[in-house]
């Protein structure tokens, strides 16, 4: 799976993990110099609180599209640090 916005390639790896539709790639498969920490958060009832990234590619900024869970829920202990993408960003196989 490919993750990319703007042409770039944000995150590639053969071991997503699929929740509700979405794909979550490894820590260590995420280009960490397009995110930036964003002060978003959001809560999932079986999964826990959610931080985001904004993407920057080029002098465009994506706000919030990436999101990632620091600290699960046990339910979903398997995606710890996993960095799930949306609004615009392309995930491909």
């Amino acid at each position: 799976m490919r993750a990319s916005w703007n042409n770039i390639t944000l995150a590639e790896s053969d071991d997503t993990i699929v929740i509700e539709g979405n794909h979550y790639f490894p820590p260590g498969s995420v280009k960490q110099e397009y995110l930036e920490q964003s002060d978003t958060h959001t809560f999932c009832p079986w999964k826990g609180q959610a931080s985001y990234y904004h993407i920057i590619v080029d002098g465009k900024r994506n706000d919030s599209a990436a999101w990632y869970y620091r600290d699960p829920k046990d339910a979903a202990k398997e995606i710890k640090n996993y960095v799930a993408f949306w609004k615009g960003v392309e995930v491909v196989t």
